[in-house]
C-alpha cells in the first residue's frame, strides 16, 4: 500500500489517525484471497454458517460502546445514534444469521420429470460504504451477502475507515474464516474503481451520492455486473390541516436534523396544507431555536458537526444571504459547526428546496390541497423516503400510493428497519436492501430439471 487517508474528528479538527490506502495492486490480492475463502464458506453447512454469524454478533454486542466512541471521534455523531448505529449492527447480523437456514429454492411441477431451483451464492462482493452512516450500511451489505455464502470486501469512506476495520477484527475473533471479510480503506477513483472493476468481483453495492451512482452502474453495465444503489434523497414531510399539528411539528426538527441532516431520508422539504401552515411555524420555531448542538459525547447532545470542512462549504453555498431562514445556534471553531436551519419564502423549484444539500437545513412550502400535496413532494429526481400526517385513513393511502418514494411513513418519520426491505424510485436508487429477501439479492437462482422417463 501507499498513500494514507487522514481521519479527522470533525468536532475538533484534531488527527485521529492515518490508514494506509489501497493501491489497484491490493484490491487485486484481496479479490483472489476472498475468492479462495468464498468457496470453503459456501460449502459449509448453512448452521454452522449461522453460528459463526451469530459469534460475530456477540462480538459486536461486547464492544457497542468501544464502536460507538470510535464512530463519534471519526464521524461527528452523537453517542447517542452512535449506540444505536453500532447496535444495528449486531441486529443485522443476528437477523441475517436467522435467515440462512431458510435460504432455499423450489420445486415447479413439470411433466416428464421434476423441477428444481437452487440458490447459489454470487461469490465475491464489493461494498464501497459512506462516511454518514458508516457502520450500519456497511453491515447492510456485508450481512446478508455473507449469510448467502459470499465473501466480502468493504471500501469504507476516505473519511471514516475506523470502525470498518475494528469490525473486521471483530469477525476475526469471533471465527468468521480469515480473507472472507475484509476492509480495504482507499480513494474513490483508485481502489473503489478497481473493485467495480475487477472481473473477480461479481456483484458491487454502493451507497452514496447520485453522481458517483450513475458513474458505478456505468461501469458495471460495462461488464454485465450486478449492482444495487442507494443514492440520493430530498424526502417530503407532507402535513395536512387535519393532522395532529402539534405532534407534526415536535417531530419536524429532528425528522431533518438527525445526524446533522446528512441523511438520504431527512426530511428536508416540509410540506404544510396553506391553512395550518402559519400555527406550524409558530409551533415548529421554538423547537429549532432551541436544538442542544454541540459536544457529540455530551448525553445531552441532539446535533453535532458535519463531517468535513467541504460538506460545511457546500452547506453554506444553498443557504444565501436572500433567503428568509430560522435559525438555532451552533459553536464557534474549531469543528465544522452549521446551525439548524429552516428556509421559508422560497419557490419550489429554488435550488435549496430541490437538490440535496445534506445538511441540517429544510425548506417549509404551502400547498393547498391534496393533488397539490403529491405534486409538490413529486418534483423532484428523487424518491427515497418521505412522511406524511393525516387524521384521515383513506387520504394517508392514497396519498401514499401517489407519492413516488420507496419508504413511506404516516404520523412518523421511521425509515429504516432492518426487516423491512428499504430502497428508491427515480434517481434515488436501484434495488433493495434489508427486509426478509435481503439473502437472495445476493444469490443467483440456478434452475435443474430432472427427467423421469425411462
Amino acid at each position: 500500500m501507499s498513500d494514507v487517508l487522514e481521519v479527522l474528528n470533525p468536532a475538533t479538527e484534531e488527527l485521529v489517525a492515518t490508514v494506509p490506502a489501497a493501491t489497484r495492486d491490493d484490491v487485486d490480492a484481496a479479490v483472489g484471497r476472498a475468492a479462495a475463502a468464498q468457496r470453503g464458506w459456501a460449502a459449509l453447512a448453512p448452521a454452522d454458517r449461522a453460528r459463526l454469524l451469530r459469534r460475530f454478533a456477540a462480538a459486536v454486542d461486547g464492544h457497542l460502546e468501544e464502536l460507538a466512541r470510535l464512530e463519534v471521534r471519526e464521524a461527528g455523531h452523537t453517542i447517542g445514534n452512535a449506540r444505536w448505529e453500532a447496535g444495528n449492527v449486531r441486529d443485522l447480523l443476528e437477523f441475517a444469521a436467522g435467515g440462512v437456514e431458510r435460504l432455499s429454492g423450489r420445486q415447479i411441477p413439470v411433466a416428464g420429470g421434476i423441477d428444481v431451483t437452487f440458490l447459489e451464492p454470487l461469490g465475491v462482493i464489493g461494498v464501497i460504504a459512506p462516511w454518514n452512516f458508516p457502520m450500519p450500511i456497511a453491515a447492510w451489505g456485508l450481512a446478508p451477502a455473507l449469510a448467502a455464502g459470499n465473501a466480502v470486501i468493504l471500501k469504507p469512506a476516505e473519511t471514516t475507515p475506523l470502525t470498518a476495520l475494528r469490525l473486521a477484527e471483530l469477525a476475526l475473533e469471533a471465527g468468521i474464516p480469515e480473507h472472507l471479510f475484509q476492509v480495504l480503506p482507499g480513494h474513490g477513483a483508485v481502489a473503489g474503481d478497481a473493485l467495480v472493476e475487477h472481473p473477480g468481483v461479481a456483484k458491487i453495492v454502493f451507497t452514496g451520492s447520485t453522481r458517483v451512482g450513475k458513474q458505478i452502474m456505468s461501469k458495471c453495465a460495462d461488464r454485465v455486473k450486478r449492482v444495487t444503489l442507494e443514492l440520493g434523497g430530498k424526502s417530503p414531510n407532507i402535513v395536512f390541516a387535519d393532522a395532529d399539528i402539534e405532534a407534526a411539528a415536535a417531530a419536524a426538527p429532528m425528522a431533518y436534523l438527525d445526524n446533522t441532516g446528512q441523511d438520504c431520508c431527512a426530511r428536508t422539504r416540509i410540506l404544510v396544507q396553506r391553512s395550518a401552515y402559519d400555527r406550524f411555524l409558530e409551533l415548529v420555531a421554538p423547537t429549532i431555536e432551541s436544538i442542544a448542538v454541540g459536544d457529540p459525547l455530551d448525553e445531552k447532545t441532539q446535533m453535532g458537526p458535519l463531517i468535513s470542512r467541504t460538506q460545511l462549504e457546500r452547506v453554506r453555498g444553498y443557504v444565501t444571504d436572500d433567503l428568509t431562514t430560522l435559525r438555532g445556534k451552533a459553536p464557534e471553531g474549531p469543528g465544522f459547526w452549521y446551525p439548524p436551519t429552516l428556509v421559508t419564502g422560497v419557490a419550489p423549484t429554488a435550488p435549496v428546496a430541490v437538490e440535496e444539500v445534506f445538511g441540517p437545513v429544510a425548506v417549509v412550502l404551502p400547498f393547498e390541497d391534496e393533488e397539490d400535496a403529491v405534486r409538490l413532494a413529486n418534483a423532484t429526481e428523487y424518491g427515497l423516503s418521505g412522511s406524511l400526517w393525516t387524521r384521515d385513513l383513506g387520504r394517508a393511502l392514497r396519498v401514499s400510493r401517489a407519492v413516488q418514494a420507496g419508504n413511506l411513513s404516516v404520523n412518523s418519520h421511521s425509515s429504516v428497519r432492518y426487516w423491512t426491505p428499504f430502497g428508491g424510485y427515480k434517481q434515488s436508487g436501484l434495488g433493495r436492501e434489508l427486509g426478509p429477501d435481503a439473502l437472495t439479492a445476493f444469490t443467483e437462482t440456478k434452475n435443474v430439471f430432472i427427467s423421469t422417463e425411462a
